[in-house]
């Protein structure tokens, strides 16, 4: 198909948010724009299941859980079924750019989110995004792992 759209690299999407409004908002803003949630999940324990049994694309993983875990277990597992992550928190964590292609920071809009998407996708099939958008921190190793 010349003139066609390309298949999207990411279009499942795991949902790890202990925050049941932002969980609820975000389901439903990636939902209208077209992308499947494969699951919402609020522990470790329950994100983990869903890596394992899933097919996902991206897993948008925020750092602190309602299971006292971290965000970043849920990462490390997903790298190692060969998922792509964003982090959606408060605050970045440190040191782990090996485990995401980035860190969007809250508090931010479902147009914000839409948009690190979007920059994501153009960072998978592209190589190198040109404008990241508000709040958006792509790491530098995240080219390298696209």
């Amino acid at each position: 198909m010349l003139f066609g759209k390309k298949a999207k690299k990411i279009r499942r999407i795991l949902i790890v948010e202990d925050e049941p409004l932002v969980a609820f908002d975000t389901e439903h803003a990636l939902t209208d724009a077209g992308y499947e949630v494969v699951g919402t999940v609020d522990s470790v324990e329950g994100a983990l299941d869903m890596v394992k049994s899933a097919k996902i694309d991206l897993a948008l993983v925020d750092l602190g859980l309602t299971d006292g875990g971290n965000g970043v277990e849920v990462a490390a597992a997903a790298r190692r079924e060969g998922m792509h992550v964003l982090f959606v928190t408060g605050r970045c964590p440190k040191g782990a750019a090996s485990l995401g292609l980035g860190c969007l920071e809250k508090p931010f809009s479902q147009k914000d989110l839409r948009a690190a998407i979007e920059a994501l996708e153009t960072l998978l099939t592209r190589g190198s995004v040109k404008k990241v958008p508000p709040g958006l921190t792509i790491y530098e190793d995240s080219a390298s792992a696209a």
